[in-house]
């Protein structure tokens, strides 16, 4: 299980932290599931998904709370005896839990009466993601991953646009425990059927979130070649969801990176890890790993700052090994900092990516190599970079050639004398480097001060408070178009 899907998991808001209390009673857990189901209808009734947004986050809010006898007692409330959900969720809990809610609460018989309504499939689609959310963070991933498929089952054979941001959440966890169980390869093609389906009803909620789910489902399985297909074809819209926009910022970094194409990788990756929320630790970690060895392999050299942020020192140490080794050019170095780490850089998939720097190792020791000696014979120079070959010497040319032909260092070579013969380096404020320097941090200040301006957020219906003042001026102007008339009319009257 991997870091970056306990992105929402992780964000907590302070009514999640103040939400770890023991619960004493019944009654006020059952209250606030009541409360939440009461703003999701009325987010139905209104068309207001912004209601709908604030039920889900109050459910997050009750997780901790939230214990088998609290659920059992919410949907004997909510789902009438005779339907379907019923009867497919009150299996997931045991009979033994139900006298414990007798036992404990014997009161609450007389206020939690049973519905014998027919409720809405809003509600329906709520009660399903409940129970998948609780069997999830109860370890039961095998009935978590029944109970997603019942629900994903369920909704599609709606079709309601105030069930977008439930089906949203409902996707994420649907994938998640089959995840949890090592089956993702197992929903492709309902995933594909489902964004499909999205895009034909124009959810871009649902469309924005199982992009990101078929992307992971590629990317897991390295199938990257898939995952770059799937993202150029699929339909551009506006990000609905600041996590789901992360997300992606952070699979199109991943992609980047195995296609080479580093600087895209680097903008990409940054972006992700600054956009995600401070409570989602796990995926900025992850998005900082992949963003060091981006930049270590444009030749970069992230900050130390980087790597000593709160919370993350620990996993992000191997990595910052890894840089010091770099920076330095010590090829011994680096080979025992990936052998020691070798394990980490497994599990976060970044060994191959460590196989190509041993290239920069190379390229940054006889870049200092060439700073600190202005002759220099290449038999010093493989044994200052450590090259372990047969032929050392014959390697420690090539290598050098090779440099002098990218322009990462600037000397010639005496072949005759076996000598490689630096040039003395110049000013560097004499080029135009700083200036390059200047314009990206003013580019990157620009970009920032767009996405702010974009993201603007303004009051709901405050357009029409302005629909409002144009009518009164419309009154007033037909009230002084009346009036010039009867003046006129009076005037003809006295000629």
């Amino acid at each position: 299980m991997t870091q970056d899907v306990e992105m929402e998991i992780e964000t907590e808001t302070k009514a999640e932290a103040e939400s770890s209390a023991p619960v004493n009673s019944l009654v006020p857990v059952v209250t606030h599931l009541k409360n939440v189901a009461a703003v999701i209808e009325k987010g139905v009734v209104t068309k207001e998904v912004r209601l709908m947004i604030r039920g889900i986050r109050l459910v997050m809010t009750l997780r901790r709370k939230m214990k088998a006898v609290h659920l059992l007692a919410f949907l004997n409330h909510l789902l009438p005896a005779s339907s379907e959900a019923s009867s497919r969720l009150l299996p997931y809990f045991s009979k033994e839990e139900e006298k414990d809610m007798e036992v404990d609460n014997p009161s609450t018989a007389n206020q939690i009466v049973p519905s014998k309504h027919t409720i809405l499939p809003e509600l329906e689609i709520f009660a399903y993601l409940l129970v998948l959310i609780f069997l999830i963070d109860q370890k039961q991933y095998h009935e978590a991953k029944r109970c997603s498929s019942d629900a994903i089952s369920r909704l599609k054979q709606l079709n309601r646009r105030t069930l977008d941001v439930l089906a949203a959440r409902l996707y994420f966890y649907y994938s998640y425990s089959y995840e949890l169980t090592d089956s993702l390869v197992e929903i492709r093609g309902t995933l594909l059927a489902l964004h499909r389906t999205a895009t034909l009803r124009h959810d871009e909620l649902g469309q924005e979130t199982l992009l990101n789910l078929l992307l992971r489902n590629y990317l897991h399985y390295n199938l990257y070649d898939q995952a770059e297909k799937l993202r150029s074809k699929a339909p551009r819209f506006e990000a609905h969801s600041n996590q789901q926009f992360c997300r992606y910022l952070y699979y199109l970094g991943r992609i980047r990176t195995i296609q080479l194409e580093y600087t895209d990788a680097k903008e990409s990756l940054l972006q992700a890890a600054r956009k995600a929320p401070v409570s989602a630790r796990g995926f900025r970690i992850q998005c900082n790993k992949w963003a060091a060895i981006v930049r270590l392999l444009l030749g970069e050299i992230p900050e130390r700052t980087t790597f000593m942020q709160n919370g993350m020192k620990k996993a992000l140490r191997p990595y910052f090994e890894l840089t010091n080794a770099v920076r330095i050019g010590d090829l011994e170095l680096f080979r025992s900092v990936a052998d020691k780490y070798s394990k980490t850089f497994n599990t976060d998939r970044t060994h191959n990516l460590i196989v190509r720097l041993r290239h920069n190792v190379i390229r940054t020791g006889l870049r200092n190599i060439s700073i600190s000696y202005s002759r220099i014979s290449l038999v010093d120079v493989a044994a200052k970079l450590r090259l372990n070959s047969d032929t050392p010497v014959a390697d420690a040319e090539s290598i050098v050639a090779k440099a002098i032909r990218d322009g990462a260092i600037d000397a010639t070579i005496d072949h005759a004398n076996g000598w490689m013969l630096s040039k003395e380096t110049g000013d560097v404020y004499s080029t135009n480097e700083p200036q390059l320097a200047f314009n990206s941090r003013i580019a990157f200040c620009l970009n920032m001060h767009n996405e702010a301006v974009t993201a603007l957020r303004f009051p709901p219906n405050a357009h029409k408070k302005e629909r409002e003042s144009a009518e009164k001026r419309r009154e007033r102007q037909q009230q002084e178009q009346e009036l010039a008339k009867h003046i006129a009319e009076e005037d003809d009257d006295e000629f």
